[in-house]
C-alpha cells in the first residue's frame, strides 16, 4: 500500500493509527498468549525523552471515557484523547528479522527524533 493510500485510509479510522498486517497479526497472537479477557492494545503519546514525547504501546484493560477505540481482527486499538492529534496518520508495523525485532512506529507528524530514536517532537 502506498503512502498516499495510507494516509487517505487514516482519514476513514476511528484512532488515526494504522497497524500493519504484520503488526495486527503480533498484537492478536500476544493478547492470545496472555489468556486475559478484554485486553487491547493502547497507544499513547506522553511526555519524555530527549525530542520531548515519547510512544507508549502496550496492553490495556480500562476504557476511559475519552478514549477512542478501533477494532481489529479479533482486537481494539485504544488511544487516548491527548494523544490523538500526535498519532493522525501514524503507520505501527512489525519487524521479527534478524538484525532488528520489536513495533516501529512511522509518524508524519513527527518534525524530529533524538539520536538514540526513543522520542520525538
Amino acid at each position: 500500500m502506498s503512502a498516499t493510500q495510507q494516509a487517505e485510509d487514516v482519514k476513514d479510522t476511528a484512532t488515526g493509527v494504522v497497524l500493519t498486517d504484520q503488526a495486527a497479526s503480533k498484537v492478536k497472537t500476544l493478547i492470545e498468549q496472555e489468556g486475559e479477557e478484554n485486553l487491547r492494545l493502547r497507544v499513547e503519546v506522553s511526555p519524555g525523552g530527549c525530542s520531548g514525547l515519547r510512544y507508549g504501546l502496550f496492553f490495556d484493560t480500562d476504557k476511559r471515557e475519552a478514549d477512542v477505540i478501533q477494532s481489529y481482527d479479533g482486537f481494539e486499538v485504544i488511544v487516548d484523547k491527548m494523544s490523538l492529534p500526535y498519532l493522525i496518520g501514524a503507520s505501527i508495523d512489525f519487524a521479527d528479522r534478524i538484525d532488528a525485532q520489536g513495533f516501529t512506529i512511522d509518524n508524519p507528524n513527527a518534525q524530529g527524533s533524538c539520536a538514540c530514536g526513543d522520542s520525538f517532537h
